[in-house]
């Protein structure tokens, strides 16, 4: 446990200026939850929740006191964020559940610190830390963190009968921050209350699934899921978890961040059918969508090449597509017996990549078949296309004239 990181977090000047506004006069504010966890461990943290004894309205009257922006974002539970020096805090009143309804819970306002962290999901996520840097652990999440286990607070059927995205973050978190096997009271938990995921929001679930994708362990995670049968719920169909295992290899390889959507095209979409599948079953953006579907056809496309993929294949393709999108395809099919590639195709690739060499830019416009008398019309859109084709089939030529590049493609009727 790195206490020196946490207690560096707590000097950060923003979150001191915050806790010398709330704590104190009879209350009591807490750093809680991922930040003291993260810290503990070393990680980056970017964002720190902060759990309090103070209602919602003491919470927002100190801290507008203060010169603070208080916005209540959360108010029927309990939260505020407060903005100092640009920086959000999320600041939630301690609170006690009434009723719990599987993704919703009616709760009360507390100022009982254990029972708060007694309502969380997993040990490692209760801890909480006061600004003169004491831990609180009321659940042996100290220890679990220290052994990198996850495990549910109490009851794991209990947990996640409270909220039923309880399972797929016990994956998600499992994916993160243990080793070893998962936690075998609590996946057999996940498994026997899988039925709850069906009354989860759609954004609810991809939002986890893309998450779990760029984890430490996501290879791992997966196959249980698979294994399990639960993988199918969330992608609709049979996961191909060797293509999962190469994109994450090669990322690690060329010290790429891990890329969710690229790992969810190489798991799940093999036809842009899979891709429209994956937008309903997940509420992809639109621009996910585009892009699962512009990778599966890349991917059909490259796979149906009966020569191999060369220098010049890659300039048509990087011209056509784009440099990233090749780049995705032959990521997602590295180690596969098509497409064959070349020995020059990977280093031409590169250079676009890096900018070493800028995508070839088809060089006509429609003024410049306009300016050979060609009538305005559809006629001009076809000479463009028919250019075009021609251009690429050449490896698109950067000095082509604008004569050789029309020569062969005006209608005969001129």
């Amino acid at each position: 446990m790195d206490e020196a990181c946490l207690a560096e977090l707590l000097r950060r000047p923003a979150l001191e200026r915050l806790l010398g506004v709330l704590d104190g006069d009879g209350e009591e504010t807490r750093v809680v939850g991922g930040a003291v966890r993260n810290a503990l461990l070393g990680r980056p943290v970017d964002e720190v929740d902060l759990a309090t004894t103070a209602s919602p309205d003491v919470v927002s009257e100190r801290a507008t006191r203060a010169g603070f922006k208080a916005v209540p974002t959360g108010i029927e539970h309990g939260t505020v964020t407060i903005v100092v020096d640009g920086t959000p805090f999320e600041v939630t009143t301690l609170r006690e559940d009434v009723e719990t309804h599987g993704r919703r819970a009616t709760v009360r306002f507390g100022r009982d610190f254990a029972a708060d962290a007694r309502r969380r999901d997993f040990t490692i996520n209760a801890l909480s830390a006061t600004r003169d840097a004491r831990l609180h652990d009321y659940v042996g999440g100290l220890a679990d963190l220290a052994a990198r286990r996850v495990r549910f607070i109490g009851d794991p059927w209990a947990r996640i009968r409270e909220d039923y995205l309880r399972i797929l973050r016990f994956f998600r978190f499992s994916g993160e921050y243990a080793d070893g096997p998962l936690d075998g009271e609590g996946l057999h938990a996940v498994i026997g209350e899988r039925a709850g995921l069906a009354i989860l929001s759609r954004e609810r679930v991809r939002a986890e699934v893309l998450k779990l994708l760029v984890s430490r362990r996501a290879v791992e995670i997966v196959t249980v899921l698979s294994d399990t049968g639960l993988l199918a719920r969330f992608i609709a169909g049979v996961g191909d978890i060797g293509r999962l295992a190469r994109i994450a290899d090669h990322e690690r390889r060329e010290g790429r961040r891990a890329d969710a959507v690229l790992r969810l095209a190489a798991l799940a979409v093999a036809t842009p059918e899979d891709a429209e599948r994956l937008r309903e079953l997940l509420r992809l953006s639109n621009d996910d969508h585009e892009r699962l579907a512009a990778i599966a056809g890349l991917v059909a496309r490259l796979k149906s090449q009966p020569e191999p993929l060369d220098a010049i294949g890659v300039r048509r393709l990087v011209a056509d597509l784009g440099a990233g999108l090749l780049a995705d395809a032959l990521a997602i099919t590295a180690g596969e017996p098509r497409p064959v590639v070349a020995d020059d195709a990977r280093p031409a690739l590169r250079r676009f990549l890096s900018g070493e060499e800028p995508p070839p830019v088809f060089p006509l416009r429609g003024a410049d078949v306009l300016a050979r008398g060609v009538p305005a019309g559809p006629q001009v859109g076809e000479i463009l296309a028919r250019a075009r084709a021609a251009w690429l089939a050449a490896g698109c030529p950067g000095q082509a004239s604008l004569d050789e590049a029309l020569a062969d493609v005006q209608p005969s009727s001129r």
